[in-house]
């Protein structure tokens, strides 16, 4: 998938990954695409309420071994 930045929250525990995300996407321009890799396994449902709070887009949400990896789309 094509995406315009890429965070890396590996190491992280909640709520960095959410926090830093929220930080990078402020950045971002509407309809860019956010690539974020995160190893903390409670980000799965993190990332989910958080896009569905904010409005932004959760493209897709992936599992290889211990890392997760997740594409939101700002609104």
């Amino acid at each position: 998938m094509n995406f315009d930045k890429e965070l890396d929250a590996k190491g992280l525990n909640c709520p960095l990954p959410i926090l830093r995300t929220k930080k990078t996407l402020n950045e971002m321009t509407s309809g860019q695409v956010l690539k974020i890799i995160a190893t903390d396994p409670g980000s799965v449902k993190d990332f989910a309420a958080f896009a569905k709070q904010t409005g932004n887009e959760l493209l897709s949400s992936a599992e290889a071994g211990s890392e997760y990896t997740f594409f939101i789309k700002k609104k």
